[in-house]
């Protein structure tokens, strides 16, 4: 089964060959104990109907394909986005290869995070010692300005204490006491990602701020900070920073991680590149305002910023699609006193053009959507905007509030009539409802090709094709390198959505002398 330097084949025709499907089979027939291909079939069927929706929506033990990811992957990313610092997780080894492997999957680039390698004796005894080895070695091989330190199951369950270790190891001159270790605790068994990269956002925030604010004003240095929380596209921060110098705001991008996880390929491996610098960090609480571009992912640090900082965190939307943006921007402009420029005032004006250009073809195609919850209100709002209806929201992490504030935001649209939300759902939820009330299109992340497929089985029509808008993006290349806040995300997704349409057109119209009654290609 060896391949030949001469016939390389990627997996798909690989596994194909005779062999590989008779080890397969072997396998299946010798220890998965699998069920005749009678009994398969009858099941798969059984699970498409109301009666199996009824059960699966009852299920409260078990979650099955969650659509959200643990705390420590969360806190990671929040960590790289600050200059030279190195994420540094408290617990097992197997947990931060998981949180690699996961962003090198989607960002095809090496993402840099150590583990001090909690294992059966620091479950019992605690991971002081860990912690101290682990900071010392992560310092002098890895020669960071930063270790950002957040934890994982292990050290959550048996409760160990970050502050107390990490000034331990200070004391003890593993790492000198003026470097900075700020730290979150992170337990995987809580949360989302997104609610560990606003602790961890926090809690820099605190390290660096907590107890320097006797000199700080909020206003003085005419700056308003932006931050993006759990951001995948990163589109989004270049986005953000040509939006502001056009308008000649002065800004801070607290969390920057754009550079460090698109490096050129230049000969030179960067573990560190770009990122948010302390001293911007020190001199946020100075800024005019702090504006949160995923409010309901960042509660910690609005409630921060506003008893510490002083500042009113003013309430905007995500900054995704044509109003919202608008008011992001507007916003900015009043705070800050700077006109909304002639270069954004165009490109508002060519994606209203490409709006009017393809809304012939969104309009009344109903889609289901999930992921996080300030993306899945964002893009829900835009769709119908474009006059495109929303069907199936799912967002797992979400709480009642932003159910709420869902369920009014499309009470208030013609096109959010048929709508339903579901929070604490999971995708093999939003399979039945795929099955039994079926949207025309699936919006999310690549864990959404099961959902194709399993519809697919059922039979052509019954299909419900995804288009991959979200995080992570495993089986597509680049798309982590678009754009979806701010006109230029709008224009991206319009391109996206309506292409996807228009591909699902052909595919349903290939049938030569049949089906393919469309002239578009006439001249």
């Amino acid at each position: 089964m060896s391949q030949t330097v001469d016939n390389i084949k990627p997996s798909y025709p690989l596994f194909g060959d005779e062999d590989y499907q008779a080890n397969l089979a072997l396998k299946q027939n010798s220890v998965e104990e699998r069920p005749d291909q009678a009994t398969l079939d009858e099941t798969f069927a059984w699970t498409t109907t109301e009666e199996y929706q009824e059960l699966n929506f009852a299920r409260t033990a078990l979650t099955i394909n969650p659509a959200k990811a643990c705390q420590p992957l969360g806190a990671v990313l929040c960590a790289l986005g600050f200059e030279k610092t190195l994420p540094y997780v408290h617990g097992s080894q197997g947990c931060v290869a998981y949180f690699r492997t996961y962003f090198n999957r989607h960002f095809k680039e090496p993402v840099a995070c150590v583990s001090d390698s909690m294992t059966e004796d620091a479950a019992v005894f605690g991971g002081q010692k860990n912690m101290f080895d682990g900071l010392e070695n992560a310092k002098a091989l890895y020669k960071p300005e930063m270790i950002a330190v957040s934890t994982t199951c292990m050290a959550e369950v048996i409760g160990d204490d970050l502050n107390a270790f990490i000034g331990n190891s200070k004391k003890e001159g593993h790492i000198p006491a003026e470097f900075p270790t700020p730290f979150a605790h992170t337990p995987s068994f809580v949360g989302s990602h997104t609610t560990g990269w606003d602790n961890m956002f926090e809690g820099v925030l605190r390290y660096f701020t907590l107890n320097e604010m006797e000199d700080k004003q909020a206003g003085t240095n005419g700056k308003i900070n932006l931050v993006p929380g759990f951001e995948t596209y990163l589109g989004n921060y270049r986005a953000m920073h040509r939006m502001m110098q056009e308008m000649g705001v002065g800004y801070s991008l607290l969390c920057d991680p754009n550079e460090v996880l698109d490096t050129p390929s230049d000969g030179e491996y960067r573990m560190y590149d770009g990122g948010t610098s302390i001293d911007e960090v020190k001199d946020a609480p100075n800024a005019i305002d702090t504006l949160l571009l995923q409010p309901w992912q960042l509660p910690k640090t609005k409630k921060f910023v506003q008893s510490t900082w002083q500042q009113p965190a003013t309430a905007i939307n995500i900054p995704m699609g044509l109003e919202w943006t608008d008011d992001f921007l507007m916003k900015v402009s009043e705070l800050t006193g700077q006109e909304i420029p002639e270069s954004l005032a165009k490109e508002r004006g060519r994606l209203v053009d490409m709006m009017q250009d393809s809304h012939q073809w969104l309009h009344g195609k109903s889609f289901a959507l999930y992921g996080d919850a300030d993306f899945v209100m964002g893009l829900t709002k835009f769709l119908m905007e474009l006059g495109a209806e929303p069907k199936h929201i799912l967002c797992h992490h979400a709480n009642k509030r932003w159910k709420k504030a869902m369920d009014k935001m499309l009470a208030d649209s013609p096109f959010g009539q048929s709508a339903e939300v579901y929070v604490s759902k999971d995708l093999w939820h939003l399979r039945s409802l795929c099955f039994t009330d079926k949207p025309d299109f699936l919006i999310g992340n690549s864990y959404g090709k099961f959902i194709q497929r399993d519809t697919l089985k059922k039979g052509k029509e019954h299909e419900v094709p995804l288009i991959r808008i979200g995080f992570p993006i495993f089986d597509r290349h680049h798309l982590h390198r678009m754009t979806t806040l701010g006109y230029e995300g709008a224009m991206y997704m319009v391109t996206t959505l309506v292409n996807a349409v228009l591909e699902r057109l052909d595919d349903e119209t290939r049938e030569m002398g049949v089906t393919d009654y469309g002239h578009d290609l006439v001249r």
